[in-house]
């Protein structure tokens, strides 16, 4: 069954005095409970627009998204965001970014600091729940990020390319933690990024976009065996679906730099 099902969804944007952008042209994607689902594709493919409409923080032109079969009709607390950036408050310690989406539900203290404690420990972060983000290091901002997401208990974690900005050491650390906060969570996750062997790594089902205007060029099951490491990056399986991926980006990769 089905979390997430958007159906013939497109994005059209008209800005005075320059031409009309179609940025997503009827794409249509399901993602089901408890999965990792990647979307891969080319720059200024619509990857990013299409998770800001799963968000609620923008509108389809036409087609439908719901998510356990309820239309999506702005922001809510049921689907996390982790961006790029590190969205978290410069005023704050880590465990109070964390806390903060639980107190704005009006959990009690005591379960606020609950939650925060768990999930603080669960991103290897315990030594520094009193620390301001300005003390800490590029991946471990967003390991508070991810924290503070988790804290609302969303049914959906939707991130756009959370690891974009980071060394590739760093990258990797990220990529073998998340895995394993999803392997005890099992958060159904909507997964934007631009590299292949994130994707591969990372998923469950992987859609491949096309250039602007963004479809789905191809949806694929990735069945390499959980749990995944960095190890996995050299097996046999992994390079069969990277022949695969970059096959199908290869055309898309000449059209977007056009």
């Amino acid at each position: 069954m089905s979390l997430l099902t958007l159906k013939d969804v497109s994005v059209r944007f008209e800005p005075k005095g320059k031409p009309p952008v179609t940025a997503l042209a009827e794409v249509s994607l399901t993602v089901p409970h408890d999965t990792f689902s990647v979307l891969v594709g080319p720059s200024g493919c619509g990857k990013s627009t299409l998770l800001r409409l799963v968000a609620g923080l923008e509108e389809p032109t036409s087609g439908s998204i719901t998510l356990d079969g309820r239309p999506i009709e702005g922001p809510s607390r049921e689907r996390g965001m982790v961006f790029q950036s590190y969205t978290l408050f410069p005023w704050l310690t880590v465990r109070e970014n964390v806390m903060f989406g639980p107190k704005l539900k009006g959990l009690p203290k005591s379960e606020c600091a609950a939650i925060a404690d768990e999930l603080i420990e669960a991103v290897h972060l315990k030594d520094f729940a009193r620390s301001y983000p300005t003390e800490l290091s590029g991946g471990m901002r967003q390991r508070v990020a991810i924290a503070r997401a988790l804290a609302n208990d969303p049914r959906i974690l939707l991130m756009d390319e959370p690891f974009g900005a980071l060394d590739s050491q760093t990258r990797q650390v990220m990529q073998e933690l998340l895995l394993e906060i999803w392997q005890s969570k099992r958060k159904t996750v909507l997964f934007i990024t631009h590299d292949i062997d994130e994707a591969i790594l990372l998923g469950d089902d992987i859609h491949v976009m096309t250039a602007r205007p963004g479809r789905i060029k191809a949806s694929i099951a990735n069945t390499i065996a959980r749990p995944r490491d960095i190890d996995t990056l050299i097996s046999e399986e992994f390079m069969g679906y990277k022949r695969q991926i970059l096959s199908l980006m290869h055309n898309e990769a000449l059209k977007a730099a056009m």
